[in-house]
């Protein structure tokens, strides 16, 4: 399957912004940075994410239905315990009934990948000697420009892997490249992982250990992976992914105060936060445990129930055993008189 259509949209959207930028003022070069090209792929990204922002809405009602329904999940896991066929069936059956999509979370980074590799692909081709410079809409006069674009002297199609031959083609000096390329990958590592964790102190690790493998690898796999592939990357591509995370993290925290996440979704994974400090009982709280429907008083008796007057005396209990002695006789009663023979 040809890509060419991606490298035309890629191209068309980077050489309109370019373009834009030049008309008012911004084609010079300062501070050894080619402002023009560099803000053409910063809004690069914000053409694609005000793009993708409606499926970027459709991944966080998703993970909210996901975390919905941790519960249901939870006791299916409980349910079918050692039952591994039976248990996905059961967890497929749940998610469409519900209509929950698992994969949903990872839909807008999946639908990014051929805008990278579109990107890269261009950005790849920024070499003197290629011949072919109308390809996928440029002109001969934008390519020679974007050639020599660079930012901080380091030309934005070398990268920290780049071989002595491709810097001298490109004119460039390698400790530059180096350095800039080096601490442009280190910010790319640091606000992809930014990134993860900003979504997952808001709404908790998932339940499922599905969706839990799939957290900790866009938490701690990808940018470590970034350490190595990052080199390989060329300075304009690792601009646009550090863009690409800078604004997530702002779209993230705008939609996490929108539309924050259910109690459920707290750190610990799903569970409700406990209070804080010492809890105080409600105001009007039954004060009696043992008789929880009255109020006010030591025993739990209404105020507007009246008191009685005299105390309930048992006689069972004060009259004698049958053939005891009475206690404390009352004066000039007289003694019970023997039955005769």
């Amino acid at each position: 399957m040809s890509l060419d259509w991606i490298y035309y949209a890629i191209s068309w959207i980077l050489l309109r912004w370019q373009s834009l930028w030049s008309s008012i003022g911004m084609d010079g070069k300062f501070l050894g940075t080619n402002w023009s090209w560099v803000l053409a792929i910063v809004f690069l990204v914000v053409t694609v994410r005000v793009i993708l922002f409606p499926v970027f809405v459709k991944q966080i009602k998703s993970q909210r239905a996901m975390q919905a329904l941790q519960p249901k999940v939870k006791a299916l896991q409980e349910k079918h315990k050692g039952d591994r066929e039976t248990l996905q069936k059961e967890m497929m059956e749940l998610y469409k009934t519900e209509k929950a999509n698992p994969l949903m979370g990872c839909l807008p980074m999946f639908l990014q990948i051929p805008v990278f590799l579109g990107l890269f692909h261009v950005l790849r081709r920024l070499n003197p000697s290629n011949t072919q410079t109308t390809l996928y809409g440029w002109t001969t006069d934008q390519f020679r420009d974007a050639t020599h674009a660079s930012l901080f002297n380091a030309p934005l199609a070398s990268k920290f892997g780049s071989t002595a031959q491709e810097l001298t083609a490109l004119q460039a000096n390698s400790a530059t490249v180096k350095i800039v390329a080096g601490v442009l990958v280190l910010i790319m590592m640091t606000t992809t992982y930014a990134t993860s964790r900003q979504m997952i102190l808001k709404t908790g690790w998932a339940e499922d250990p599905q969706q839990k493998m799939i957290q900790r690898l866009m938490l701690y796999g990808i940018p470590l992976s970034l350490l190595v592939s990052g080199s390989l990357f060329p300075i304009g591509v690792i601009i646009y992914w550090v863009t690409n995370n800078l604004f997530t993290l702002a779209q993230q925290q705008w939609v996490l105060r929108k539309f924050p996440p259910p109690p459920m979704a707290g750190k610990g994974g799903g569970s409700p936060a406990k209070p804080s400090g010492p809890t105080k009982k409600p105001t009007g709280a039954p004060k009696n445990p043992v008789q929880p429907g009255r109020t006010g008083g030591l025993f739990g008796r209404n105020k507007a129930q009246a008191e009685p007057e005299t105390p309930v005396v048992d006689t069972k209990k004060l009259a004698p055993r049958p053939g005891a002695k009475p206690v404390n006789p009352k004066k000039g009663a007289r003694p019970a008189s023997k039955p005769k023979g």
